[in-house]
């Protein structure tokens, strides 16, 4: 009988392990990429403006004739302005996007105006344009002038949409079926996780209805909760203090860098987190079967 209860014991131990493993990843997962307020948030800390001026500079930087370089200062002017108001729209598109992934909304609809920004962009190239002024139309008034920077805006407003929209209509069949292939394996990630809480409930309740003892089971679990936590924490902590240098992200913008390095140590937080309560929760449990006294023995 010893020996039933024994390796009862082991294989429920071992698959707890093995579940807590199993665990946090998912719990990763599901508090990162399937959390739409973790992907707001990192989309928030995107240097927009340092990112477009190095990207422009990159591409166009000393194609553009010299008269013409009024608007490129104009862009970065309204891109730097606008820079909250971009964000708040594509947080706004997140969260519809994730309505549909999560299964909130039967239908995926994303819209983004883009009307204030080519306002805004009218307004600050008009006046950069006087500013910037070929010195042959300097005695012009600005009646005058309304022509020529007409030939500009409008070669340049016709380039910007008046909104960017995505629904299923503007989607071909084969890509949306991806999708929706990706949502439904999403409604499975979703199921299993809370299937895997539950099955982790009944290995512990079957550790200690096989110790039927306060003292070993705590003694047991916390063992088990002590090795996985200890494990998983350094592990974590070391990819995100050493990992990040052998990233290839050499080729790749310099603020866009910066901001893969910090999502990078963002993804693993909750992991490292997970762990650490494990850890915790296995040293209060370890302490608690040694303080514990059976009532007997208080007899």
């Amino acid at each position: 009988m010893k020996v039933l209860k024994g390796f009862g014991l082991v294989i429920l131990s071992f698959l707890l392990f093995l579940s807590l493993s199993v665990f946090g990843i998912a719990f990763m997962i599901n508090s990162t990429l399937l959390n739409p307020d973790f992907v707001a948030a990192e989309v928030d800390k995107i240097d927009v403006s340092a990112l477009v001026i190095e990207l422009t500079e990159e591409q166009i930087g000393e194609q553009l004739p010299e008269e013409a370089l009024f608007l490129k200062e104009a862009f970065y002017e309204v891109i730097s302005d606008h820079e909250p108001w971009l964000k708040e729209q594509v947080n706004a598109a997140i969260y519809s996007g994730y309505d549909f992934f999560l299964g909130k909304s039967e239908s995926l609809d994303i819209v983004i105006s883009l009307e204030p920004l080519k306002t805004s962009l009218r307004d600050s190239l008009w006046q950069t344009f006087n500013e910037y002024l070929p010195s042959e139309l300097s005695g012009l008034t600005e009646d005058q002038l309304e022509p020529y920077f007409d030939q500009y805006y409008q070669e340049i407003a016709g380039q910007i949409p008046s909104e960017l929209a995505v629904d299923e209509s503007l989607i071909p069949p084969e890509a949306m079926e991806q999708i929706i292939q990706v949502r439904r394996g999403i409604g499975y990630f979703q199921t299993g996780y809370s299937a895997l809480i539950g099955f982790m409930v009944l290995l512990i309740a079957g550790i200690i209805l096989i110790n039927h003892n306060v003292r070993d089971t705590t003694r047991g679990l916390g063992i088990i909760f002590l090795i996985y936590g200890v494990l998983e924490f350094i592990g974590v902590h070391l990819a995100r203090n050493f990992a990040p240098t052998s990233l290839p992200l050499h080729d790749i913008p310099l603020p866009l860098q910066t901001w893969l390095m910090g999502l990078y140590s963002d993804l693993l937080a909750p992991l490292q987190m997970f762990s650490l309560g494990v850890l915790i929760g296995g040293v209060v449990l370890l302490v608690a079967s040694f303080v514990y006294k059976p009532r007997e023995a208080e007899d």
